[in-house]
Parts: structure tokens; sequence; C-alpha cells
């Protein structure tokens, strides 16, 4: 039965019209933690066409309580166990793995082909670099950041906001990790889907502008 799934049965539920679209768009996810790793299955799901993902940890038991991996992934890189569970979900989307930190260094190659790319980073100094370098340097990409999802609470607290011209913030801005001690899955999922959803949104406003 595998061979004779194609791309068109499994995105025959999205909405109409939009699997081409999608199919032709990349987009550059930075981190494969709770919100990243659910993030590019949801896009994945979505039919993008390729997935640029760059990590560069391995996984851990303690990420089970939110990130989109299972005891099988336990210390592989999360760049190859998220490779390994999109072929299973959608093998016609195309993944692109880097096993790398981010830095000064290297952003400027790692970003440079991508006009949607996704923040995702734990460290608060390598998402403020991110963005920072993004906003100086490219106003012609689009960075979906995240802040504001840690313990447990009101769930329409978490929205998008667009902050600047190119760039928008997902979550509730105030609940970080110190503050609540822990990450819990529904809200941490709750951030990854308003990501991903901007990330399509963005992407059929994109191809209505070029028609």
């Amino acid at each position: 039965m595998l061979e004779d799934i194609c791309l068109e049965e499994i995105s025959k539920r999205n909405i109409k019209d939009s699997t081409d679209i999608f199919q032709s768009s990349r987009v550059c996810i930075l981190g494969l933690g709770g919100l990243g790793s659910n993030i590019a299955v949801m896009l994945a799901r979505s039919s993008i066409g390729t997935l640029h993902l760059i990590d560069f940890d391995d996984v851990e038991i303690s990420n089970l309580n939110r990130q989109y991996y299972t005891l099988e992934n336990i210390d592989m890189k999360k760049t190859q166990a998220i490779k390994n569970i999109i072929e299973k979900i959608n093998p016609f989307v195309e993944v692109i793995i880097e096993n790398t930190k981010i830095t000064e260094k290297n952003i400027d190659n790692i970003i440079k082909d991508e006009k949607y790319i996704v923040e995702a980073l734990d460290d608060a100094d390598s998402k403020a670099m991110l963005v920072n370098k993004i906003l100086e340097s490219y106003p012609e990409k689009y960075i979906i950041s995240a802040s504001g999802m840690a313990g447990v609470g009101d769930s329409n607290g978490i929205k998008t906001k667009r902050v600047m011209k190119n760039l928008y913030i997902c979550g509730d801005g105030f609940r970080d990790y110190e503050e609540y001690s822990g990450m819990m899955a529904p809200r941490v999922n709750l951030c990854a889907a308003h990501q991903a959803n901007l990330v399509l949104e963005l992407i059929l406003e994109e191809s209505k502008k070029k028609k």
C-alpha cells in the first residue's frame, strides 16, 4: 500500500489550491526542541516542500514531556531524529539538516537562502543575535520568533503579534522558564502551532502578491 501513496492523497484535506504553493516553498527552523520539533512536523504535515533544520543537541529523556520525539530517538541527534519522523509522515518533504550551534560566525551562511526563518532557540543571547541580524541586514526575510509559554494557564494568552515589518513574536511574552519553573507540552505546543500557522499564512500571502 505504501507504494501507492502520493502527495495529492496526503494533502487532499489541506485548504483548496494550497498544495502546489506549499510544496514549492522552503522554511528554515533554528532549534528543534519543544517548539522547533513540533513546528517541523506540523509544516511537514502541511506539505511544505523543503525544511532546513538546524540544531546541535541530542535527544534526552527529559525532552519527551514536550518535544516531538519518542524513546527510540534517545541519544540520536535531534536533526536526524526529526528527519526520520518526517519521512514516516510525508516522504515528499525534502529535509535538509545541519548539526551545528548558531553563532555570529555561521548565521549568515545558514540563512542566506531562506525567506521564512523560524526562531526556536533556547538561549536568550542566540535569540537576540538572530533577530537583530535579520532586522539589520535582511529586511526581505521573515523572522517568526517566540517568547513566553512556560507553566500552565490561560491558553488564550498565547498570541501572534507583528512587532516590526518582518518580525513576528508568538507567545504571551512573559511566562519564562525561570519564573514558572518548567515547560509543559500544552502551552509549548500552542506556541509552536502559532508559529507554524503564521508560516503558512505568510507563504500564502506572498503567493497572492506574485499573481
